[in-house]
């Protein structure tokens, strides 16, 4: 098992900037890639970007790209989602997740942010 712990919601205003923070422990050997993912109420759950943990390789939500940069810490097992420029849009719960390295799905997910941005 892996478990999640995220950071760093809030409120902000439009425009403004919020980083979030997810980290790992448990069987991290298991981490192939640690992704975030967000949901707005009365809609479903979608994909904002990912960071692979081998390759260092980022990607990202057209809707984000531009504005949000992930990161992450291997030595930590952390990963971060700075993000800039936020919109109202932007407002939803964000989870962190883990695609495991045998599966290759996301099974493993933390418990979930609160980012709210007013206009």
């Amino acid at each position: 098992q892996v478990q999640l712990v995220e950071s760093g919601g809030g409120l902000v205003q439009a425009g403004g900037s919020l980083r979030l923070s997810c980290a790992a422990s448990g069987r991290t050997f298991r981490i192939n890639t640690m992704g975030w993912f967000r949901q707005a109420p009365g809609k479903e759950r979608e994909f904002v970007a990912a960071f692979t943990w081998s390759g260092r390789s980022t990607y990202y939500a057209d809707s984000v790209k531009g504005r949000f940069t992930i990161s992450g810490d291997n030595a930590k097992n952390t990963v971060f989602l700075q993000m800039n420029s936020l919109k109202p849009e932007d407002t939803a719960v964000y989870y962190c997740a883990v695609r495991d390295k045998l599966t290759m799905r996301y099974d493993y997910w933390g418990q979930g942010t609160q980012v709210t941005v007013s206009s």
